[in-house]
């Protein structure tokens, strides 16, 4: 094989032939350069330089991408925003016994509210804020729009111009989806953000909506529990126990509403309270509202009757007045007082509906619901031990119940206090108080005579609680009598319930307008207890401005629309509550409740109670039959003025009339 290359180049050797190998010279060749090649090569010179420039360019960059980053991480490290002091949220130390890792996921920066039972009564869900900061968005129009798409609520004018603002954060809608979070998320448009918020929630709804009452945009309590337990629900995550029952709350709701329809009233209230305890089962207020909806209620609809209304409380507090008079010794239950001929004081005059006209004994007088008699009670008592009595069942305050919405009482001035106010009270006229006032007194009267403050917070099991003594617990035991001789021979009988000895009384009051009392306007009430012969459960039904129908034969008055909701409701919440209907000593417990409408003086009891000297009255219209041994005291009617107009009925009656409603 030949060692010369097969190709000749430029500096192979070359030889002539015959000449000897020593003899070769390299072959050198003259190339020419035309002028397409030399455009080439200053084409690729040119690259050349433009690519070490762009790669300079690049170089140039990274450094100072790179000092920019070593000055925001090592030189000048940016610190993260910090969020305002009532955004932050901390979430609480784990319970005793209970490790970080077993924690829930999930922090509520508002504590739950659970029912005694522990059902959900408000709850806190997950939700997000979306905010902006339009220096950072390309095109305000652009975005609104994308931003309607997913958001059909948003105004798009309202929010481009937001977007279009020199603000550096401006919110655009509030309470979105997790679902309308990703899809916003997913539009990418520059400058949005979101911020993790809470949604208040209420699974029933309108049942115990005036308890709850409800929070603003920022989830801030506004009112009801959510207003008054504000600080504790944002620092406590323990969820906070009512004392509601919401089964029962909802039947109380339920029975309303039907006692509404039925007798056209514009308003209604119903209260179960523990007398043992003092807590609060239900409390209910018609016309109420969605609780989720509370941003978009009328103030109509968030009146609370039970605490924010001050009505005259009608015949519902001759209990009170009967009460006053045992305690102290004025009456006994063979006393009573001459109700043949009206009342008589200044130009007012007061009467009886239905009245019987004649000596009453203090059993009829409640039994009938008499107001002369109620009257008479309060005057041989007195002004000064009448306030006394109001002063201590909390007649004369604000109560101390967990809701801000609850009203101080209206009543006279200790100066004010005269003759004609003794003797109004007396029969429930002349003062305004709540409906839970009356209850909160009506529990103190039957529950052995101990006032416990009313309450809507569960209290612990096996845990007593205190409550002041206000009465003798024998006078007590005879109230309990005689309220449940109210619904076995009085007006109360449609609230009878088999098997739950049901006692109580009925209370009827006209409502104040401009012009005075207003007849066709009134606020009708029944308050009872049950069981009678161990009182567990108060029970107040009231419907403002009631109207009669066929059925209650023209009549609008406590006995007939308020009494029979009532009985319902004891009915279908004792099972509930778990007291079943006695059957098998009812003969016994009807021995132990029984109350003669005309007692006689057991042998070697005082003849007499303590009051002024009788004065001669008028001969009744319908004597008593006579009774040997018991005296018929009278109180003196006021004489009327020499020439009075003429005589305008203060009150006709208690039961069927009488009682204004304080402007709200």
């Amino acid at each position: 094989m030949s060692d010369w290359p097969d190709t000749p180049s430029p500096l192979t050797p070359a030889r002539r032939f015959g000449a000897p190998r020593a003899a070769s010279v390299p072959r050198m060749e003259t190339v020419r350069l035309t002028a397409p090649g030399a455009g080439r090569n200053s084409a690729l010179d040119r690259s050349q330089g433009r690519l070490l420039f762009s790669a300079g360019c690049f170089a140039l960059l990274f450094l100072a991408l790179a000092l920019k980053l070593a000055d925001a991480t090592i030189i000048a490290p940016k610190l993260p925003k910090k969020l305002p002091a009532d955004r932050v949220h901390v979430p609480p130390p784990p319970p005793a016994g209970q490790s970080a890792s077993q924690e829930p996921l999930l922090h509520s920066r508002r504590a739950m509210i659970t029912d005694r039972n522990g059902d959900i009564l408000a709850i806190s869900l997950p939700t997000a804020a979306v905010y902006a900061n339009p220096h950072e968005l390309i095109d305000a129009a652009d975005a609104a729009h994308k931003l309607k798409g997913v958001l059909p609520e948003l105004d798009e004018a309202v929010v481009a111009q937001r977007l279009s603002s020199e603000k550096q954060f401006v919110y655009l809608a509030r309470q979105i989806t997790p679902r309308q979070e990703m899809q916003i998320n997913a539009l990418g448009i520059p400058g949005i953000s979101f911020e993790t918020t809470e949604r208040r929630r209420y699974p029933f709804g309108r049942v115990a909506a005036q308890v709850l009452g409800g929070v603003d945009v920022d989830g801030h309590g506004v009112a009801g529990v959510e207003l008054y337990f504000e600080q504790r629900l944002r620092d406590d995550a323990a969820p906070l126990r009512l004392s509601i029952d919401v089964h029962v709350q909802a039947v109380v709701r339920e029975e309303l509403s039907a006692a509404m329809e039925t007798f056209g009233a514009i308003g209604a209230c119903g209260i179960v309270m523990d007398v043992r305890t003092g807590e609060v089962i239900a409390l209910t207020s018609l016309p109420d509202y969605d609780a989720n909806l509370f941003g978009q209620t009328v103030e109509d609809d968030r009146f609370n009757r039970c605490i924010k209304g001050d009505y005259e409380p009608g015949s519902t507090f001759k209990l009170q007045t009967a009460s006053m008079a045992l305690d102290n010794g004025v009456v006994n239950l063979w006393n009573g007082f001459d109700a043949s001929a009206p009342i008589h004081i200044g130009r007012f005059t007061i009467n009886d509906f239905e009245g019987k006209h004649r000596f009453l004994y203090v059993p009829e007088i409640l039994a009938f619901s008499s107001n002369i008699g109620a009257a008479k009670m309060a005057q041989a008592t007195g002004g000064t031990l009448q306030r006394a009595w109001m002063e201590k069942m909390g007649m004369l305050k604000r109560l101390p119940v967990e809701l801000p919405e609850a009203r101080t009482p209206m009543a006279p001035a200790a100066a004010n206090w005269k003759e004609i106010a003794t003797l109004t009270i007396g029969f429930g006229h002349g003062i305004a108080v709540t409906p839970l006032h009356v209850v909160a007194g009506t529990a103190a009267i039957a529950n052995g005579g101990v006032y416990m403050r009313p309450t809507v917070l569960a209290g612990d099991s096996g845990v007593p609680r205190e409550g002041t003594r206000v009465m003798q617990q024998s006078t007590s035991d005879i109230m309990r009598r005689l309220m449940r001789l109210v619904v076995t021979d009085g007006y109360g009988k449609a609230a009878e319930v088999p098997g739950y000895f049901v006692g109580g009384k009925t209370g009827t009051a006209e409502k104040i307008s401009h012009k005075g009392y207003n007849r066709n306007a009134r606020v009708s009430a029944f308050m009872s207890v049950f069981p009678m012969n161990a009182p567990r459960y108060a029970v107040y039904m009231m419907l403002d401005e009631p109207h009669a129908t066929k059925a209650t034969f023209g009549y609008a008055t406590a006995g007939w629309v308020s009494a029979p909701a009532a009985g319902k409701v004891i009915a279908r919440i004792g099972p509930m509550l778990g007291l079943l209907p006695e059957t098998d000593n009812v003969p016994a417990i009807n021995a132990q409740l029984a109350q003669p409408l005309q007692p006689g003086r057991p042998a070697g009891a005082p003849a007499g109670a303590r009051q002024p000297p009788p004065a001669p009255v008028p001969p009744p219209v319908k004597p008593a039959p006579p009774v040997a041994a018991v005296p018929r005291p009278s109180m003196p009617a006021a004489t009327p003025p020499a020439a009075p107009a003429a005589p305008r009925d203060l009150r006709r009656d208690a039961d069927a009339a009488g009682a204004k409603l304080a402007v709200r």
